[in-house]
């Protein structure tokens, strides 16, 4: 059993942050890792990477979006709350060392992921750009944390109405084209919004890491859900990854297979509403 002591709702209610006491998973978890959590005894397992934790306090975060019947659920659990079934760290941790300037890249609740890993990069004392986007300034997430652990940041929202107006591709595109000692680029966010960044990177040839989320359910690489084409080769998200070589990821293929069940879990949401 979990407990949540601490709920916050981050942006119109739909998008919601966790923080989960779970003192062995805090201890050994490391950024770029993820967990599978199931609500209940009839729940279904849902995957989510880890936003940030306190080892001290036993403690994990993690932040997730409502779009379908199990995060409305999650949605109602508030502090005290239990959580049945909390497995991890899953996954393989990023591959974070000290290469010199590194521009992170996050778009929606892609930032709360970007976070645990730009910590990270900023601890291993690389100079660190952190380029973050939403629809508007109310679906924007974790900009003061983003802020304590970049060196620079640039905000993005679709409509204007926060920081530069446009995606994150245009300030990234800037700093691609003037500077010359970027390293790597790290990108998490929608699928669309990663094939756009790694566009841009291949042009400039700069090496670019991506964390995949597609469909998921064991997360131990037995049921083959999560499998993505990297290369000529068929890779498994939850062993292999999340983060992979974005120049040789299929972009186009994932999202095929992630669109597969978007009408199904609208209409349990709908179904679970009435």
């Amino acid at each position: 059993m979990f407990e949540i002591v601490r709920k916050q709702e981050m942006a119109k209610s739909t998008i919601i942050r966790f923080d989960i006491s779970a003192p062995k998973i805090a201890k050994k978890i490391k950024p770029g890792q993820f967990i599978i959590l199931r609500v209940n005894e009839t729940g279904e397992r849902i995957p989510l990477t880890v936003a940030d934790k306190d080892s001290f306090a036993g403690i994990i975060t993690v932040i997730f979006q409502v779009v379908g019947k199990t995060t409305a659920l999650m949605r109602s659990l508030n502090t005290g709350d239990i959580i049945k079934d909390v497995v991890g760290p899953l996954g393989r941790a990023a591959e974070v060392e000290k290469v010199g300037t590194v521009i992170m890249v996050g778009g929606g609740t892609g930032v709360a992921i970007l976070h645990h890993v730009a910590k990270a990069y900023h601890e291993a004392g690389n100079h660190v750009i952190g380029i973050i986007g939403a629809q508007n300034k109310e679906m924007l997430i974790l900009e003061n944390e983003m802020r304590n652990i970049c060196d620079e940041l640039v905000i993005t929202t679709d409509d204007g109405s926060y920081g530069k107006q446009g995606f994150v591709t245009g300030p990234l595109k800037t700093y691609l084209s003037e500077r010359y000692d970027i390293k790597l680029t790290y990108a998490i966010g929608p699928i669309v919004m990663m094939k756009n960044v790694v566009k841009l990177t291949k042009e400039f040839k700069v090496p670019t890491i991506v964390s995949l989320n597609p469909v998921m359910i064991d997360g131990t690489g037995m049921c083959g859900g999560c499998r993505v084409k990297v290369g000529n080769e068929t890779s498994f998200a939850c062993v292999d990854g999340p983060d992979f070589d974005g120049h040789q990821v299929d972009f186009d293929e994932l999202q095929n297979r992630n669109s597969i069940y978007l009408k199904d879990e609208k209409d349990s949401l709908l179904f679970s509403i009435r």
